[in-house]
């Protein structure tokens, strides 16, 4: 069979068909190979690049594929195969760091690159134990995506993966956060797949759903998750025992409903 071109009907159709309906072995190689040590490991089957279990995934074949980095070669010949993407219900959770300018500038560059990568290291791992897909990190900010296709609920999971990050940097510690850190949850309907050409292609997610997800998290304030009313619902929280709020988000026309939780201090 020939690779899928973007545009390709039968690339939209594979992309719907995949990414809608829970693959029940998929996930449960995910969770095993999630439990192999250790970090970086591929957005798609969670197969370890490092370490031990690096080295054991390199026993069956697996490795970082050339073209992309951030999955493995199986899952790399896949998308390059499957060129394309398509529309679907999912959540999607944005955390960033509160005050990123102000802390760069009180340490050396080195010392922020490390914080960095505890953020981002503490950030994959949580999302991957809560059978979510790491989109992208972009500076101080973590992008993660929470699609159908590996288990039902997926706004609960979204929901727990924001919540066990805050616990994970520390928020609920008596002496504070090791990292500063708001976050925004939403659920909708957004553009799952795969962009790029030639072998350096990558999984991405677009949509109005992923921007207000995004513009959630830049109104969060340290410890707190805004969800919205959408994605609280179907993770099944009560609106009434949660403060809720109607935000004017930037580039939005009408107000966002939300309600806030908070991870604090023990």
């Amino acid at each position: 069979m020939t690779p899928s071109k973007p545009g390709d009907r039968r690339s939209e159709e594979f992309w719907r068909d995949y990414l809608s309906h829970p693959d029940s072995m998929q996930a449960a190689g995910r969770r095993v190979f999630s439990r192999i040590p250790s970090s970086p490991r591929c957005q798609l089957c969670a197969s370890p690049f490092a370490g031990v279990g690096g080295g054991l995934m390199r026993l069956i074949g697996k490795r970082p594929s050339d073209g992309n980095p951030s999955v493995c070669n199986s899952c790399q010949k896949v998308l390059i195969k499957h060129h394309g993407g398509a529309e679907v219900e999912g959540s999607m959770l944005f955390a960033d760091i509160r005050g990123s300018t102000a802390m760069a500038e009180r340490m050396s560059a080195s010392e922020f690159h490390d914080l960095l990568d505890r953020f981002y290291t503490a950030a994959s791992g949580t999302v991957i134990a809560h059978n979510g897909i790491v989109d992208k990190f972009v500076g101080d900010e973590v992008m993660a995506v929470f699609p159908p296709i590996f288990g039902d609920g997926h706004a609960g999971r979204a929901v727990d993966a924001a919540t066990a990050l805050l616990r994970a940097t520390g928020h609920r510690d008596p002496g504070g956060p090791w990292v500063p850190l708001g976050a925004g949850v939403h659920t909708g309907r957004a553009w799952f797949g795969v962009i790029g050409e030639g072998s350096h292609v990558e999984i991405t997610i677009v949509g109005d759903a992923v921007n207000t997800a995004a513009r959630l998290a830049s109104q969060a304030t340290t410890g707190e998750i805004l969800v919205s009313t959408d994605a609280a619902a179907a993770a099944g929280l009560d609106p009434a025992a949660l403060e809720r709020r109607s935000l004017a988000l930037k580039g939005k026309e009408s107000v966002t409903e939300v309600v806030s939780l908070r991870v604090e201090s023990e």
